[in-house]
């Protein structure tokens, strides 16, 4: 059974940067796609960036140019860099990957971002 275990969220004004991470853990691990959803107070969760597990990557128009998603295929790992954060940042940000053994999707349990003005 693979497991993510997300850390890296917090408080920060209007311009600073916060660092999201996603660590999978579990046997036999094979992951596809990974990325990074949020999900803002009354609206839906939406995907803000993915990366496959060739590097190649794509983001939603609203934080393009500034995060950047990463990984470390050796580490199991997803990161997010947010960086020039807006206070519609603000969301609870769930990792999640695609256990290619599975087929199935395996999410984080969600990080808060609160972005003050």
């Amino acid at each position: 059974q693979v497991r993510l275990v997300e850390s890296g969220g917090g408080s920060v004004q209007a311009g600073g940067s916060l660092r999201l991470s996603c660590a999978a853990s579990g046997s036999n691990l094979r992951l596809g796609i990974m990325g990074w959803h949020r999900q803002a107070p009354g609206k839906q969760r939406e995907l803000v960036a993915q990366i496959r597990r060739g590097g190649s990557t794509n983001y939603v128009d609203s934080v393009e140019g500034r995060f950047t998603i990463s990984r470390d295929n050796a580490l199991n790992t997803v990161y997010l860099q947010m960086n020039s954060l807006k206070p519609e940042d603000t969301a609870v940000y769930y990792c999640c990957a695609q256990n290619l053994l599975t087929a199935r999707d395996v999410w984080g349990q969600g990080s808060q971002v609160t972005v003050s003005s």
